[in-house]
C-alpha cells in the first residue's frame, strides 16, 4: 500500500493521519480483479483522501496494464493490434485507451527535448540529422542530435523547415548545453552554414561524399573522353588529362589525407578558364570539371577533420554521420513504416521519443517504462 506523507489537499501539510474506512476497488489488470482502497483523514484539515496499492491510481486501469500496452505499441503492434492481443490476454482495453496511454508515457520521458538534453550529457561531438514522417498527407520534418561519439540520442523535435536558418535555431540551445565543439552531419549545404555560424568545427559524411564523387566521376569521364562541346580544347586541356585528373580525385576521395587540399587546388586551377553557362544553357563539360573540383577543394577541411581531432578526453570520430542515421533508422522510421502515418504533430514527436528514449537505455541495463507510466 503507498501511504501518504503529506495531506494531498491544496493548502493543507498536514503529516498525521487516521484509518477512516477501507473498500474495494475494481480495476482493470493482467492479475486482480479489485484492489483494497483505504481512506484516511488528515488531523489537521480533518478531510479525507483515498490511499491505493502501488500500481493502482484513481484511474480503472492499473500501471501494469498500461506498461504491457505502451511495450506491445512499441515493439510494433498497432493501437487496435494491442487491444485484441490484451482482449485475448482475458483484459479489455480500448484502442482509444490505448493510445492514451501511449501519448502519457511519452509526454513524461526525461530529456530528449531542445532545452532538456537526454540525461544531461555534454559531448564535444554532435552529430545531427532531419528525416520526415507524414501527418495527414504532409511531410513533417523532424530533427535529431546525437552524442557522436556514443549513439546516445540526444534530442528529437519537430522542425518547421529544413533551411539553414531554422536548422541553426534548433541547434544552437542543443551544442550551448552539450558543450560541443564539432557538428557531424551529412554534405547539406545548410548544414555547412549551421557549422559556420555556430563556431562549430564540422565534419561531413565521408560515405555520402565518397558515393557522390564516384558517381560522377564515373558520369564526367565518358564525357571528357570525347570532348563533344570542345569547351576543354578551348582551354587548352587534354582529354587524356582531363580523364586522369578524374582517376586521381577518384583515389583522393578515398584516402582523405588533409595535406591532399593542395593536390586538389592545382586541379582545379586548370581548369578555371572555362566559363559558366549563359541564361538557357547547358554546363560544358569543362565547368563541370571546374566546379567538381572546386567543390571538393573547398569541402576537404570538412571531409578530413576526423583525422586530426580529438576530445578533451581522447574522443575520436569515424568520419561518418552513421550515429544520427542509425538513430533514425531505429528510433523513428522502423516504427514509423509499419504505419499509414500519424494523425497529430505531436503524436509523432512523443513516439519517436519514447522509442529513443528506451533505445538509449538498451546500453544501460533497459529502459524502467514504469518511471515514465507511473
Amino acid at each position: 500500500m503507498t501511504r501518504s506523507s503529506i495531506c494531498p489537499h491544496k493548502g493543507c501539510r498536514g503529516a498525521r493521519f487516521q484509518h477512516h474506512h477501507e473498500a474495494p476497488k475494481p480495476v482493470k489488470d493482467t492479475v486482480y480483479e479489485a484492489v483494497p482502497a483505504q481512506r484516511h483523514r488528515c488531523l489537521r484539515c480533518g478531510r479525507t483522501f483515498r490511499v491505493y496499492p502501488r500500481g493502482v491510481t484513481r484511474a480503472q486501469t492499473s500501471l501494469r496494464l498500461k506498461g504491457l500496452a505502451v511495450m506491445l505499441y512499441l515493439l510494433g503492434l498497432s493501437y487496435r493490434a494491442v487491444a485484441l492481443v490484451l482482449e485475448a490476454l482475458g483484459v479489455y482495453m480500448s484502442k482509444t485507451s490505448v493510445y492514451e496511454a501511449v501519448q502519457a508515457a511519452a509526454e513524461r520521458v526525461p530529456g530528449l527535448k531542445r532545452r532538456e538534453v537526454f540525461a544531461g550529457v555534454q559531448t564535444p561531438a554532435m552529430g545531427g540529422d532531419v528525416t520526415s514522417v507524414k501527418r495527414k498527407g504532409e511531410w513533417l520534418p523532424l530533427g535529431l542530435t546525437v552524442d557522436d561519439t556514443t549513439g546516445l540520442v540526444l534530442t528529437v523535435d519537430d522542425l518547421s523547415g529544413e533551411d539553414a536558418e531554422t536548422l541553426q535555431a534548433w541547434m544552437a540551445t542543443i551544442a550551448q548545453a552539450m558543450e560541443a565543439d564539432i557538428l557531424v552531419t551529412d554534405d547539406a549545404d545548410a548544414f555547412k552554414t549551421v557549422a559556420d555560424e555556430l563556431g562549430l568545427d564540422h565534419q561531413v559524411c565521408k560515405s555520402h561524399v565518397t558515393r557522390n564523387t564516384d558517381t560522377l566521376v564515373e558520369n564526367l569521364q565518358s564525357a571528357a573522353e570525347t570532348d563533344a562541346d570542345g569547351s576543354l580544347a578551348a582551354i587548352e586541356v587534354t582529354a587524356e588529362q582531363a580523364i586522369a585528373d578524374l582517376t586521381r580525385l577518384e583515389k583522393l576521395i578515398h584516402s582523405r589525407q588533409p595535406e591532399e587540399a593542395e593536390e586538389l587546388e592545382k586541379m582545379h586551377r586548370r581548369y578555371i578558364r572555362a566559363a559558366p553557362p549563359g541564361a538557357g544553357e547547358k554546363a560544358t563539360v569543362a565547368y563541370r570539371l571546374r566546379m567538381l573540383f572546386l567543390d571538393r577543394w573547398n569541402l576537404w577541411s570538412r571531409l578530413t577533420r576526423y583525422r586530426t581531432w580529438q576530445g578533451p578526453n581522447g574522443e575520436t570520430l569515424d568520419g561518418t554521420n552513421n550515429g544520427s542515421e542509425r538513430a533514425i533508422g531505429w528510433w523513428i522510421k522502423e516504427r514509423y513504416r509499419t504505419m499509414r502515418g500519424y494523425k497529430r504533430r505531436k503524436s509523432a514527436v512523443n513516439v519517436s521519443r519514447l522509442l529513443a528514449w528506451c533505445g538509449n537505455h538498451l546500453d544501460r541495463g533497459g529502459a524502467d517504462l514504469a518511471l515514465v507510466i507511473a
